[in-house]
């Protein structure tokens, strides 16, 4: 069986549609979530799905060698980024080549980079008035959401969109397409 390790920073809606995908698929499972953020919300919900999580700080991921010994123990098939909001070290990049994929609400190059995250993404869809935005699922490199695209999907924009509703559409399109892509990965 394949191996999942994710990270993620906040709620953890997108790490449980992948959990729970994998519960009802034999192909992999995931056997770790780690978060950066001890008041993160997929706490709570790696506990309620019965996967072992670990909080780890600052040090751990950028002065130590920590979480780089703790994946090579783990020797994950794939490290999934669901609304990890960290930019990873390059001895992990290294180490795990085209092994580290994320997720991004919108159609990058556009409104990607530092800072660029959840509702500041929207906000800043909306604010343009553009006709249409979606997600982004790539490779992680050394830059923020620079790495090579494996997935978009459009979604468009109505006149009476705000941002909170293109968040929904785009949790939507999220939840529906990243377990899928995540299986094709494993496949290849």
């Amino acid at each position: 069986m394949k191996k999942l390790i994710l990270l993620a920073s906040g709620n953890g809606s997108n790490a449980e549609r992948i959990v729970t995908y994998f519960k009802e698929n034999a192909l992999a499972e995931v056997s770790f979530i780690l978060t950066n953020n001890p008041k993160a919300g997929v706490i709570g919900r790696a506990e309620r799905l019965g996967v072992p999580c670990m909080i780890f700080d600052r040090k751990d991921f950028y002065e130590s060698t920590y979480i780089l010994e703790l994946l090579e123990r783990e020797q994950p098939d794939l490290i999934v980024l669901a609304g990890f909001l960290w930019k990873c070290p390059e001895n992990i990049i290294a180490r795990f080549p085209n092994k580290i994929v994320n997720i991004h609400p919108s159609l990058l190059p556009k409104y990607g980079g530092k800072g660029m995250y959840g509702m500041y993404v929207h906000e800043a869809v909306i604010a343009a008035q553009e006709k249409e935005s979606g997600i982004t699922i790539h490779y992680v490199n050394e830059h923020y959401d620079e790495g090579a695209i494996i997935f978009q999907e459009r979604v468009p924009i109505s006149p009476e969109d705000t941002p909170e509703s293109l968040a929904q559409k785009i949790h939507e399109v999220e939840y529906r397409t990243f377990p899928l892509i995540i299986k094709q990965l494993l496949q290849n």
